[in-house]
């Protein structure tokens, strides 16, 4: 779906608002809970990183997200819903210094939103399947951009942020959960659904990462036989609970050589591996470097890499 003219106002004004308030490029948080803003005047290089829960709007330019092997390429008529913590690669495919890659990121308030999903009647006619994945790319209607207009338009008035901030979060969340793609965000939120039962096995598999474990073992926390586990693990985020194990491991591996002056064997063993050549062989395969190179390119140019 490409922006029509009824699309054209709202983001023209969603992006002087993410402009006004942007100076440079990278992610800034806001004073508003959970809203993040994004700026990138150029191409960046893919770009590796655990995407917690989420709404992305993109107002200007565009991205792709790739999970696994599978590809997510989004603009300014379409948002991006991510509803698990999944291992993912994003790239800003379309920005220039005259017109940069603009997006507003709000996290999600999964709680709130699973309590909205309790009380809004589905629409009628309203398909009963949905989306399997954990990452559900949708159509942005007028609607649903004028209600992330009132949200970013509180930006301007701090003093009313606290009262009106929730209520705009809420008409936002309103529009996703009633909006043509509502089946496939909704299928998250429902308490029995395999969505939940794979993100009990996801929440086991971060907060564990670092030692070993079996299939039996991830299944039981997640109350699902293995091979049910097997399947639905794939379905949701497009890898098995080992190869998701894998991207967690080399991911903090590259936070602690980067941030904590580590060298490539201790951040190894830090995160599980027994074998310095098979966290090598590991590391470059998933970030294109061994970790010294790659390390050294991305304190060279941070922003080339930066997470958007």
């Amino acid at each position: 779906m490409l922006p029509t003219p009824t699309h054209m106002p709202q983001l023209d004004e969603l992006s002087a608002i993410i402009a006004q308030n942007t100076s440079d490029d990278g992610v800034l948080e806001t004073s508003i809970p959970r809203l993040s803003l994004i700026r990138f005047s150029r191409q960046t290089e893919p770009c590796q990183t655990l995407q917690h829960p989420a709404l992305c709007i993109v107002v200007q330019g565009s991205k792709q997200v790739m999970l696994a092997d599978e590809i997510y390429v989004y603009g300014p008529a379409k948002h991006l819903v991510v509803s698990v913590d999944l291992p993912v690669t994003g790239q800003i495919i379309e920005a220039t210094p005259e017109k940069p890659y603009l997006c507003m990121r709000l996290d999600l308030d999964l709680p709130a939103l699973g309590e909205m999903f309790m009380e809004i009647t589905p629409a009628t006619g309203e398909p009963a399947g949905g989306c399997s994945k954990g990452v559900c790319l949708a159509d942005s209607s007028p609607q649903f951009l004028d209600s992330a207009l009132r949200l970013l338009r509180l930006l301007a008035s701090p003093e009313d942020i606290a009262y009106l901030a929730p209520l705009a979060e809420r008409e936002l969340m309103y529009r996703l959960l009633r909006g043509p793609q509502a089946h496939k965000v909704r299928r998250m939120l429902m308490p029995d659904s395999r969505l939940q039962q794979v993100t009990r096995a996801i929440t086991w598999i971060r907060q564990n990462y670092a030692a070993p474990f079996s299939i039996e073992q991830v299944a039981a926390e997640a109350r699902m036989s293995p091979s049910s586990l097997h399947q639905h693990f794939r379905d949701v985020t497009a890898m098995s609970p080992l190869q998701y194990q894998k991207q967690l491991r080399l991911q903090e591996a590259r936070r602690l050589i980067l941030t904590s002056a580590v060298d490539a064997a201790t951040a190894a063993q830090r995160v599980g591996y027994d074998s310095p050549s098979q966290f090598s062989r590991e590391y470059r395969r998933l970030f294109g470097a061994p970790p010294i190179q790659d390390v050294a390119r991305l304190r060279q140019e941070p922003e080339r890499f930066a997470e958007a």
